[in-house]
């Protein structure tokens, strides 16, 4: 007999950001896994009653094995719950490994990453056109996992597009030395995000230069995820996507505003009104450091290893 194990998203924290998969999942699972310290309590609404319900925020891999052991003789389905999506630091290829070796069915279910949750918080897009159409995603080399050889914050900031990083506010000041040796000006727009759509969440905006200050001030190193790039305080531009001028297989292009988007000098097509103005703190300058959502005061979150 051999049984099932599901690792599922949770997304980054609320828990009505799960999908419609992973609910179906877990109140179909015999067992549900799951870290307390990374994961919200009310997806635990969806388990069957009579399910098992294990922590593993204080179990090493060693302490899980035994439950996927199990679930292999037993013909059980596992629901493995990870924060944020399970394909990014999630140590879910290692569970993967074991899991096929005891001969289980293994299925990934998706969620919504950190960095795609705090972009729709403060209302940006993250490849603005003309401006940023790269998301690198990446932390800051020196932590308790080695980076491969060429994986710098600083060779990666030479791009100069959209940046998410992980699992590196603890260590802020390099962060910040690191990104201005890569070539982002000082006055790039930047947001750090602590517990993103949590109740206490809290997001700053503040700029590449006064990133470490910023972190520094509202004291966070877990828990945090941060983005950096123009994307973030820049105007949107014209999209082709939706240009009159544009084709596609269920739409015709409009003759004169293909040659306008041709570059046919007498060719002109009006652009639509109600452009969005760009982001400004309130000294005015775009990335100025302006808190947006503050935690419950006199409280002091658990900061633990943020959902990715």
């Amino acid at each position: 007999m051999s049984g099932t194990v599901w690792f599922v998203g949770a997304g980054p924290g609320a828990a009505d950001l799960l999908t419609l998969r992973a609910a179906r999942v877990i109140a179909a699972a015999d067992v549900v896994v799951w870290a307390a310290s990374l994961v919200h309590a009310d997806v635990l609404a969806h388990a069957r009653p009579d399910a098992e319900i294990v922590d593993s925020s204080r179990l090493p891999m060693e302490g899980v094995l035994p439950l996927y052991q199990r679930a292999a003789v037993d013909g059980l389905t596992v629901a493995r719950i990870h924060s944020g999506d399970p394909g990014l630091w999630g140590a879910v290829q290692e569970q993967l490994d074991l899991c096929r070796a005891l001969g289980l069915a293994v299925e990934i279910v998706p969620g919504v990453s950190a960095f795609t949750a705090v972009a729709a918080r403060i209302g940006r897009e993250l490849t603005v056109p003309e401006v940023a159409q790269s998301v690198i995603l990446t932390r800051l080399e020196g932590g308790k996992t080695p980076m491969p050889a060429g994986e710098r914050v600083r060779e990666f900031a030479r791009h100069g597009t959209t940046m998410a990083l992980f699992l590196s506010a603890a260590r802020s000041g390099q962060v910040q030395a690191e990104l201005l040796a890569g070539g982002y000006p000082a006055d790039t727009p930047a947001v750090v995000a602590y517990q993103a759509t949590w109740p206490d969440e809290l997001v700053v905006h503040c700029t590449v230069g006064t990133l470490a200050a910023t972190v520094k001030e509202h004291r966070l190193w877990k828990h945090t995820l941060i983005l950096v790039g123009p994307a973030l305080a820049a105007a949107g531009t014209r999209s082709h996507l939706y240009h009159p001028g544009h084709f596609h297989g269920h739409r015709r292009a409009e003759p004169a505003a293909r040659a306008a988007l041709r570059g046919d000098p007498d060719s002109r097509v009006a652009e639509p009104a109600g452009r969005m103005p760009s982001e400004t703190g309130a000294s005015g300058k775009p990335g100025a450091s302006r808190p947006v959502r503050t935690r419950t005061a006199g409280r002091e979150p658990d900061r633990g290893d943020q959902p990715t």
